[in-house]
Order: structure tokens, then sequence, then C-alpha cells
């Protein structure tokens, strides 16, 4: 069966569910991490724990996104790659895992490259220089350096990848032409700063920080999800999820600030999952009733139970945070394990929704 997007639906849910192998992988090394004990996590997830959520989780599924988008079928090549890498890593060949993820990240930053060159604008440039900063991430481990060393490239990925996509969706509210210029300025010294937290340490660091908590306020002050979230239904549970997700994005801003270089320790747990956890699983929270319909032809209808995860999430990371902030273990573990039940309360509720009769009504089943 042919598509739009250069690969059917049923050629792209074995890329997504790759991505789910990572996620789940690193949900568990991420639990073993705060101490939780007797959970079936292999080594390497605990150890590749960020690696795993970030390449070979939200690389997949960000790189399917936009392999749909370009409607090439080479583009596909990016998830494939990142999948594969995040299931090398898993399999304890870090060599070749690294390898396949900068190579999914190159695939991707060409893909961006190929939609800046067929609609160029501002939102996919900015989409472009997130993909570049995962690639720069991902080479960094391929290096041999710490995962440490690849989380300042990685939120830049995050930030302008989401920056980007919201700009885009926004694109229509009004705004001031200043507004245009102050964006094209923050998202131009989120890399910068990535590039100096690498270089000079903890300067850059707050840079970063100082990066982020401009871009928090520049979105929540320009997004059209500010209207959105006063309207009802599913435009206004997208508006609440993007705003909350603003909120932890200012948070983890404060603790990049605050912290300076971030090595292992609460702080660095603060701001980690304030920025991956808060902000980049609230937008997928929000955009996963858009963005499935798009990528699997699955729709999932609306349901006031969609704000169950939503509210488990935040709840769950704002104790995490309390944790972290009184370096108190139980409390920081008990967050974490609370985040795990707030995401996979999501994949059922979603699953449950895209199989109800409603929402078999406009969709189709994932395999096409």
């Amino acid at each position: 069966m042919s598509a739009p997007g250069g690969v059917s639906p049923r050629g792209r849910f074995p890329l997504l569910v790759l991505g789910f192998v990572s996620l789940t992988s690193g949900v568990l090394g991420g639990l073993a991490r705060v101490g939780l004990d007797g959970l079936p996590a292999p080594g390497s997830a605990v150890v590749l724990h960020g690696a795993l959520m970030v390449s070979g989780f939200f690389g997949t599924v960000i790189a399917l996104e936009r392999a749909v988008a370009l409607g090439k079928t080479w583009a596909y090549a990016a998830p494939l790659a990142s999948g594969l890498g995040g299931l090398a890593l898993l399999a304890g060949m870090p060599g070749a895992g690294f390898a396949m993820l900068v190579f999914g990240a190159l695939a991707l930053a060409a893909a961006n490259a190929a939609i800046v060159r067929r609609q160029p604008s501002l939102e996919s440039a900015t989409l472009a220089v997130g993909a570049a900063c995962w690639l720069v991430g991902n080479g960094v481990l391929l290096y041999g350096q710490p995962v440490s060393a690849a989380v300042p490239w990685w939120i830049a990925f995050f930030v302008l990848t989401i920056g980007g996509e919201r700009l885009e969706l926004s694109r229509y509210a009004p705004r001031p032409a200043v507004a245009r210029h102050a964006f094209v300025a923050i998202a131009g010294a989120v890399p910068l700063a990535a590039l100096l937290a690498a270089c000079v340490g903890a300067s850059g660091w707050r840079v970063q920080g100082a990066a982020l908590l401009a871009l928090a306020a520049w979105l929540w002050r320009y997004d059209i999800a500010r209207v959105t979230a006063r309207q009802q239904g599913l435009a206004r549970y997208i508006g609440i999820c993007v705003l909350s997700g603003y909120l932890w994005l200012a948070v983890g801003g404060l603790a990049l600030l605050a912290g300076g270089v971030l090595r292992a320790g609460p702080l660095y747990d603060l701001a980690l999952h304030a920025l991956m956890l808060g902000f980049v699983f609230a937008m997928v929270f929000g955009h996963a009733p858009v963005i499935l319909p798009a990528v699997l032809r699955v729709r999932i209808p609306y349901a006031a139970g969609l704000y169950v995860p939503l509210v488990l999430l935040h709840g769950s990371l704002a104790l995490r945070a309390a944790g972290d902030l009184a370096d108190h273990a139980a409390l920081r573990a008990t967050g974490a394990l609370g985040n795990t039940i707030a995401i996979a309360a999501f994949i059922l509720t979603a699953a449950g929704l895209a199989l109800s009769k409603k929402g078999a009504k406009k969709g189709s089943d994932p395999c096409g």
C-alpha cells in the first residue's frame, strides 16, 4: 500500500515499535538508577538510560514524524537507524549503537535540510538546527565522551525541535516584528550555549539555562496555546499540555542557571528531568492525538481521561523535584516511579481510545 509519506503506515509501525523498546528499557534503567531494585533492567539500560531515552526513543519518534512530513522514502533511514542504534546499545554493543545513532541523526539533518530547501522559513530552519545539535550530541558519544558531555546538545535538540514545531503551529497568531527577532536571538543562543558548556563549563551551562528561561518566556507569551487553553475539548487539552510544559522548561532553565557545571547529583536530576520529562513528555501527551493520525492513521478521540496521565506526570515530577531539592532518595525514587506510571497510563489511555468505537470511526488499523 502506497502512502503520501513514502512508506505506508504498515511500514512505519515497526519503526515506532523499535522506539518503544528503547523507551521501555530506558524507563526500567532509570528506575534502577534511583534505587528501585528487582526490575528486569539490563545493565546496559542502567548505564545508558539517557541515550536510550533521548536518541533510541525520542530520536526515533521525531525522525519518523519528520520523514512522514518530507514524504521521501530515504528519510526513513533516520528512524530506522536510531531505532536499531537503541537495540545495539541494549545488546551491549555501544560502539555500533552510537555509530547508528550518529547515522540516524545525520539522516534527520538531511531530511530537515530538504524541508528547508522546499519550504524555507524560520520554523523549518529552527528544526534543522535542532537536528544538527542531536547529531553533535550523538557524535560526542561515538567519540568516547561521557553521556554528560552530550546532554547540552540533546537539550538544544529538544528545545529547538519543539520550539520550531510550536512556532509553525502558531504562525498565524498575531505578534510584533520584534518578537520574531527575539526568537531568532534566543534560538541562536541555545546551540551556542551548548558549545560553551562543552568548552568552558559552568558559564556555558548558565548561558544555556538563561536561554531556556528566555525561550520559555517567549513561548508562553506568543504561543497560540494561551488561546486554545481557553477553548473546549481537544484544543483545550493540547493548550494545557503545552503551557504546563513551558513551566517545566523554565524550571529546567533555572536549575541549569543555578547549577553551573552539572554532573550526577540532585540538581542534575532535577534539571534533566524537568526538561526531559516535564517539558518533553507534556508535549508528547499533548501532540500525540494530532501526530498519530498523520503517522499511523490511528485516531485518538478526545476524552477527559487524557488529563489523568498529565496530572500524574506533573504531580510525580513535582514529588521527584522535592526529593532532589531535599536530597531525599526515597522521595526521589517515589517520584520516579510515579513518572513511569504516568507514561504507562498515557500509553494505555491512548491505546484504549484508539481501539474504542469512537476512535475506529475515522481511524484505521496501525498496520494500515
